[in-house]
């Protein structure tokens, strides 16, 4: 099976190199495609590609490895560690008929304080090429949803959260370009009052970050929830007739100015 990894970039390179080396070493071809403004020297194919959002960064990776039957991504941030590459060159000799897989993620929280696990969950990462298709619409963040996904124990290491003012901010960006997605399919609302509590109990407690980061593992989860209350608080303020300019970018297909605005507005 034929395997092609891409990662998406911006200004901040300064963990690409770790990013790409992991990827070289399972994949047979990788691109990165760079959304930002450095231009840091690769030994990969690397595509200029103006930020228009997730899902149109990699929808450009997947046509640039048209040669390959599987493809698996990474952030800029995050790496496969060796047991995962050992993992993976297994899995390349498997014949696997599966259409995706989900690789576990493991979020490291890098504090002032100390490194901690902050949390694991699931992401279909690895996928069939004709199965990994994204859509300018799909301008967040998010992995496919696959639900016929088979997992796959190759962990992926990603550098989470190095500072809690700074989770703050991305949060508070990405509620509002979730919220504007959503609006525009019209999604079903939540209660926001309810997503915090219960996110922070969820991360905190049931997948740990209190028991391994103490202090810091309660704030850092409780930061991290408040992205579940706030997305829904601002799905109902774009009902509401609020954020009209993001909205009508967003209908428009101006998916660079929905970023700007959605920086801008935090």
């Amino acid at each position: 099976m034929r395997l092609g990894g891409f990662v998406i970039h911006g200004s901040d390179v300064s963990t690409l190199p770790a990013c790409l080396d992991s990827l070289k070493a399972v994949a047979d071809e990788v691109v990165a495609i760079d959304s930002g403004d450095a231009a840091p020297r690769t030994e990969v194919r690397t595509i200029k590609h103006a930020w228009e959002g997730y899902g149109s960064a990699r929808a450009a990776a997947v046509r640039a490895l048209d040669g390959c039957e599987w493809v698996l991504y990474l952030d800029s941030d995050e790496r496969l560690g060796e047991a995962a590459r050992e993992t993976l060159r297994a899995w390349k000799t498997s014949g696997s008929r599966a259409p995706a897989h989900l690789l576990p993620v493991h979020d490291w929280a890098e504090l002032p304080t100390g490194r901690f696990l902050y949390r694991t969950h699931h992401r279909a990462r690895l996928v069939r090429r004709e199965l990994a298709t994204w859509k300018p619409e799909m301008i967040v963040h998010e992995a496919l949803g696959r639900p016929d996904a088979v997992r796959l124990n190759a962990p992926i290491e990603h550098r989470f959260a190095t500072a809690i003012p700074q989770r703050v901010e991305k949060e508070e960006t990405y509620a509002l370009l979730w919220a504007v997605r959503a609006n525009a399919e019209q999604r079903r609302g939540k209660l926001p009052w309810l997503q915090r509590p219960a996110m922070f109990l969820r991360d905190a407690f049931i997948k740990g970050a209190a028991w391994r980061g103490g202090l810091e593992g309660l704030k850092l989860a409780w930061t991290v929830a408040a992205y579940h209350s706030r997305k829904y608080e601002l799905l109902e303020e774009l009902r509401a007739g609020k954020h009209t300019e993001l909205e009508e970018a967003y209908k428009a297909r101006r998916f660079a100015e929905v970023f700007e605005r959605a920086a801008r507005a935090r």
